[in-house]
């Protein structure tokens, strides 16, 4: 395991790139039918004439499998605390796509009332396969100072 990350360790344009993670058909019927049951998510067949064109995983799985791979390749002390941000999805994750996170540091920010922390923005694509974003965000994620 790596040593956890405090804001003293991180730089602007620091990157991170994590390990790859396949997806299946039935864990996006499965994450679907529990979290986010739309026929696109569930059905072959429905998905066919759907916007997607096909079998098409939820973006809060996309967005989950993300975070996952983020706290294996990002381990910042303290863990991944957000405080906010934006995603979006230009295409959509597919059965047999393997996906791997790419985290920039874009901002560091600290704290002028505590001085324990700090604020970092980042922004992290989440990628398939063919290097294509299927997922975009940028969020703020608190960061510890390393203790005295």
């Amino acid at each position: 395991m790596t040593a956890p990350l405090y804001l003293e360790d991180l730089h602007v344009g620091q990157t991170f790139v994590s390990g790859p993670v396949v997806i299946t058909a039935d864990e996006i019927k499965a994450f679907a039918r529990q979290f986010d049951p739309q026929p696109f998510h569930l059905y072959e067949e429905a998905a066919k004439d759907s916007l997607f064109g096909g079998l098409a995983a939820s973006g809060w799985h996309t967005a989950a499998l993300t975070m996952r791979l983020l706290v294996e390749a990002f381990p910042l002390a303290g863990g991944l605390v957000g405080a906010g941000g934006e995603t979006t999805w230009p295409r959509p994750t597919r059965p047999g796509d393997v996906l791997t996170v790419h985290v920039e540091v874009l901002e560091i920010l600290p704290s002028r009332t505590r001085a324990d922390r700090g604020m970092i923005r980042t922004r992290s694509e989440t990628r398939n396969q063919h290097g294509e974003a299927v997922q975009i965000s940028t969020t703020r994620i608190v960061a510890w100072r390393r203790p005295d």
